[in-house]
């Protein structure tokens, strides 16, 4: 099953190049359609429609001069993600909020045990997840998110992360609950194996939705890996370098050679590998980025109240060139979906692997992710591109994230974006690592039903997802990855459903934990 997919991959790029070559769609176009209308169709069903305006809020008239409207669509697993991530909040009674200060304690070292069980410490297993989140999503998706929402889509990314984070936690601590643990001494995890186990140990009809939920959710996973994790960082670092350095078409396959080589000496080590490379480019990367957007942020520091005012001004506005108040909370929830991927349980899949026998504690650990990814990187870049005032800059195109924060750089320093191409580079790498470790673990899942050959032969998935590393490399690939990007967010379907379903068991672990904090009963290590 899993390498009939990996195949249908392949066949969908070769149909794709042919039907961009010949103008007609193609049939992945054709899917692609059927994805979204399934997984985006609007709940709203066209019931929010607003009057059209100009930039100077104008009113836009069609060819008779009426007044053009425009309908807002409201996407049906938008909202799965918002009202998922609210539940979690409310039902394990904002533990985002209270557990915050203790989180960053775990995350320091002062609860590891080097006897428990796992692989990798709570540090590298965030960063593993991180480098997975931390991406091009952080750089060109917030950029479009006020293209296309306005600064006030910032206010609904940040909100939407706050909530995420507890959606994070239940999602980790899952992860740890119904682990794996392999063979060969390595563990398998994430919402393939919690929504299969979880519920089979529930019985009856539970266990065959499981079962569903899961081989899906694997498949999904596998097809997100080698697309929107491998074959769209690729290309667009490839993109950003050659227009940076002003390199031919050709150095797209030297760029590709040089990438391959670089992520293969990494996944094929395994998740301890990865995490001991994660733990360095992460903090590398994030403290890079964050230190030059706040070194052009102090340029413009008279800007900032102004900027901030924009933010929130801008959060509840009815201004329809920016979709109303819903096309402004819609943009931020949407990207800020995008960018942490809480809800959509990929992050599980690594923090499974760190050495705890506390389920919560990982949970803890986890919901850091969205803060750090989110609520300081992403803010990063939405501080740049409002204060130096280039997402109002009605020359660049929207839905054109790389070129608006690449201008945004370059007009407080000429040479900023060869920064940012640097930044562009290392996390589209680390993006790589990490959703090559996902996509393998899918297969292992799979593969483990015939006879138990997924851990034997993960290898042959390991050495695909490098093959696939040059084909993003070197050809164009929007279909493709519309698909890929269809399949990430598809996984917020069944792993949202069971998590909700086993949220009862995970309440029982909290409240023990938390009980046994407070009592003072975990020592804390020196």
């Amino acid at each position: 099953m899993a390498t009939l997919l990996l195949a249908l991959l392949t066949i969908l790029y070769v149909a794709s190049a042919w039907a961009q070559e010949s103008g007609e769609p193609s049939a992945l176009d054709k899917a692609n359609a059927t994805i979204g209308a399934v997984l985006f169709f609007d709940i709203a069903f066209g019931g929010i429609q607003i009057d059209e305006v100009d930039r100077d809020g104008n009113p836009v008239l069609d060819a008779s001069g009426n007044p053009k409207t425009k309908v807002i669509s409201v996407p049906f697993l938008v909202i799965v993600l918002l009202l998922g991530a609210i539940f979690f909040t409310l039902w394990y009674r904002w533990i985002n909020v209270r557990g915050f200060k203790h989180s960053i304690d775990i995350i320091r070292g002062k609860y590891d045990n080097p006897e428990d069980t796992g692989e990798i410490s709570h540090f590298r297993a965030l960063t593993s997840a991180l480098s997975a989140t931390v991406g091009l999503g952080n750089i060109a998706g917030v950029a479009i998110a006020i293209q296309l929402g306005g600064p006030g889509a910032v206010f609904w990314m940040l909100v939407a992360a706050m909530f995420g984070m507890t959606a994070k936690f239940s999602s980790c601590t899952l992860s740890q609950m119904y682990r794996q643990t392999n063979r060969d001494g390595s563990i398998s995890g994430g919402p393939m194996y919690y929504v299969d186990i979880g519920l089979r140990q529930m019985g009856g009809g539970w266990a065959t939705l499981g079962k569903v939920l899961a081989v899906m959710y694997a498949l999904l996973v596998m097809g997100g890996a080698i697309g929107a994790g491998n074959m769209f960082q690729v290309n667009q670092t490839a993109e950003a370098f050659r227009s940076t350095f002003g390199l031919s078409e050709g150095a797209n396959w030297i760029i590709g050679i040089v990438i391959a080589i670089l992520v293969g000496a990494v996944i094929i080590g395994g998740i301890k590998r990865i995490g001991a490379a994660t733990s360095k480019i992460v903090p590398a990367m994030c403290g890079l980025y964050v230190c030059v957007s706040i070194l052009i942020i102090l340029m413009n520091v008279t800007k900032i109240p102004e900027a901030i005012g924009l933010i929130f001004s801008m959060a509840f506005t009815g201004n329809a060139f920016y979709g109303g108040f819903f096309g402004v909370l819609v943009w931020g929830i949407k990207r800020s979906s995008f960018s942490n991927e809480a809800g959509l349980g990929s992050a599980a899949i690594a923090h499974a692997a760190a050495k705890t026998e506390e389920p919560v504690r990982e949970g803890l650990v986890a919901m850091i992710g969205p803060f750090i990814d989110t609520i300081i990187v992403c803010f990063m870049t939405a501080m740049v591109v409002i204060i130096t005032g280039a997402w109002n800059d009605p020359s660049l195109s929207q839905s054109d994230g790389i070129t608006l924060t690449t201008q945004a750089f370059a007009s407080a320093i000429s040479w900023f974006p060869l920064v940012l191409t640097i930044s562009i580079g290392l996390f589209a790498y680390s993006t790589m690592i990490s959703w090559g470790y996902y996509g393998e673990r899918g297969w292992i899942y799979l593969l483990d039903h015939f006879g138990g050959i997924g851990l034997k032969s993960v290898i042959v998935f390991r050495l695909i997802f490098v093959i696939f590393i040059l084909v993003g490399a070197v050809y164009p690939l929007r279909a493709v990855l519309d698909f890929s990007d269809a399949m990430v967010l598809g996984m917020a379907f069944p792993n949202i459903i069971g998590s909700v379903i086993l949220a009862p068991r995970i309440l029982g672990k909290v409240r023990d934990y938390w009980s046994r904090y407070q009592s003072g009963e975990m020592e804390p290590v020196e």
